[in-house]
């Protein structure tokens, strides 16, 4: 293992802790894995190594260090054999708010000499997920986008006792591996992004339920519509560009009126009852019914693709 790299143990290796040990093996850093479910610890190398291999054809990982991270990845039959030389904790287990208050305490023990220890949970504060450890200090929010192997954005949430040397480590091993770290500087349920796409869901949902628009010409509007746009620039630059020289404040002495008008009319429902989520199952299911595997391919060529044009659009 080179300076450069940093060893890692993921626990917990649901879709994103195995997106996580992807994109760190594909980096060729070392990954021990543990789960407390041995069939699903079992099933994940297989997985990680494909999702790995599957970024060498999307352009995104140099073959040869894939392999080489292929190779380091091990397994833990215990969270002290997956933990204990671990430089980064990473924590990816279900949304069980006591079960994750457990697992980080007892990392005291069994790695006490990491440096980061980080979840991947959008249910949680930082704060409330450290109430039982004692070294709150090396603890936070490390939050990927799902594929976590290819959207390069990762929120990063330090908690009150964060020590901030140790938010800047972590910053610098996220973009050593090709993420652009974002800190969220204030603790809000479900950090930025997924506040950002609650939003924009329930709307979306409320425009399906009300028969206003298809689920596939839904999906195409925001897709081809706002995000290819925000993926560019985001949603204040967005506005900030729209009026030209004048800028968002000229944007708002024309549209502000409008979108408050529309904002007024925006759904502001907090639940879905049975009926409205059988509704909505069935119409996503029928709108890609058998199709799933091949969007997913598409959906991560999509992607890296955009991403190469992002690069190469910044030079």
């Amino acid at each position: 293992m080179s300076d450069a790299q940093v060893r890692v143990a993921v626990v917990g290796t649901g879709d994103i802790g195995r997106g996580w040990a992807a994109l760190i093996v594909a980096a060729g850093w070392p990954v021990a894995l543990y789960d407390s479910s041995e069939s699903a610890l079992d099933g994940a190398p297989a997985e990680i190594a494909a999702r790995a291999r599957a970024l060498v054809d999307l352009h995104r990982a140099d073959a040869a260090t894939v392999e080489n991270g292929i190779r380091q990845l091990t397994l833990g039959r215990s969270l002290l054999q997956a933990c204990r030389d671990a430089q980064w904790i990473i924590e990816a287990t279900p949304e069980d708010l006591g079960a994750k208050q457990k697992l980080i305490q007892s990392f005291e023990s069994v790695a006490p000499d990491a440096r980061v220890v980080s979840s991947s949970s959008t249910a949680a504060t930082t704060k409330d997920l450290v109430a039982r450890a004692v070294r709150q200090d090396r603890c936070m929010i490390v939050h990927p986008l799902n594929p976590p192997e290819l959207i390069p954005l990762v929120e990063v949430v330090p908690g009150p006792a964060t020590d901030g040397t140790l938010t800047e480590l972590m910053k610098g091993w996220l973009r050593a591996l090709g993420r652009i770290p974002v800190v969220v500087k204030k603790p809000v349920l479900g950090n930025v992004v997924g506040r950002i796409s609650a939003a924009m869901w329930r709307e979306a949902i409320d425009l399906v339920l009300n028969g206003v628009i298809d689920v596939d010409d839904l999906d195409r509007a925001v897709s081809l519509g706002p995000a290819l746009g925000w993926a560019a620039a985001g949603p204040h630059l967005t506005y900030h560009l729209a009026a030209g020289d004048g800028g968002v404040k000229v944007f708002f002495q024309q549209l502000l009126h409008t979108f408050e008008n529309i904002w007024a009319d925006l759904a502001d429902w907090k639940q879905l009852d049975a009926d409205q989520q059988h509704a909505l199952i069935h119409d996503v299911e029928r709108a890609y019914e058998g199709k799933l595997s091949m969007i997913r391919g598409a959906r991560d060529r999509r992607l890296a693709a955009i991403l190469k044009g992002l690069e190469d659009a910044r030079g």
